[in-house]
């Protein structure tokens, strides 16, 4: 006779699957590389903005930067999703909710200054298919659209090198909605295309100016370097530049 194997709970996984932290489920578990210790990423983001040791052992994770030694687990993360019913439903509907309140409206209406960007656009023809568009269902070309929403103002940085080429040139909309997801290389993309930029044209995005790195996410620079410079303004400010050679 087959013997019968006992049947786990949730309950049973809860030491690895919850944040040392905040006690709740892991979301968008994020490991220190150092130690190898996972917490929520909004908390260890929060943690090392007052210390640069892991908040569990102890260990100095950083002498300056501790965020560039986290790396985001998202294999745990679909475990835990399967693990735990509703609770990805859960978390998306409050993510959608955070950045709604976090909108700008002017006279009651969000998009009045905002264009939309989202990924398939930005590799279009002519890449000037506007935010303000339809929002009729579109197959996969709008999957990108239930993403939690940013606003961002792009503002362009006047050359002041010494060389003699001529400087980029200002959006002619510089506020732009698009999923928090988008990285600062899908930035430089959609900025080539509505300047009208050479392929050989290299750009450099700043934020409060930092460099950002052609990976980072708008969510990661809004998260690590706009808010925790305190600013409390909206839209985020982009700015953008030729790239300067200094070699």
């Amino acid at each position: 006779m087959a013997a019968t194997g006992r049947r786990h709970l949730v309950k049973d996984f809860n030491h690895f699957i919850t944040c040392y932290l905040c006690r709740g489920y892991l979301i968008k578990p994020t490991t220190v590389t150092e130690c190898l210790h996972t917490f929520c990423k909004s908390c260890i983001v929060q943690h090392f903005e007052d210390s640069n040791d892991c908040p569990k052992c102890g260990i100095q994770v950083h002498e300056t930067n501790p965020l560039e030694m986290l790396r985001l687990d998202n294999t745990l993360e679909e475990i835990i999703f399967k693990l735990v019913p509703g609770l990805r439903e859960k978390e998306e509907q409050q993510e959608l909710e955070f950045w709604r309140k976090n909108q700008p409206k002017e006279n009651g209406q969000e998009n009045l200054m905002c264009q939309r960007l989202s990924l398939p656009d930005v590799g279009g023809d002519d890449g000037d298919r506007d935010a303000g568009g339809d929002d009729a269902d579109g197959g996969d070309e709008d999957y990108h659209r239930s993403d939690p929403q940013i606003a961002i103002c792009l503002d362009c940085l006047r050359n002041t090198g010494q060389t003699g080429e001529s400087t980029v040139s200002d959006l002619m909309k510089r506020f732009i909605r698009c999923s928090s997801r988008v990285t600062v290389g899908t930035i430089k993309k959609f900025l080539s295309l509505k300047l009208k930029l050479p392929s050989s044209y290299e750009l450099d995005v700043l934020c409060n100016g930092e460099i950002m790195g052609r990976d980072h996410t708008l969510e990661f620079i809004y998260m690590t370097r706009w808010r925790l410079h305190g600013e409390n303004t909206y839209p985020m400010v982009l700015e953008y530049r030729p790239r300067i050679d200094f070699g």
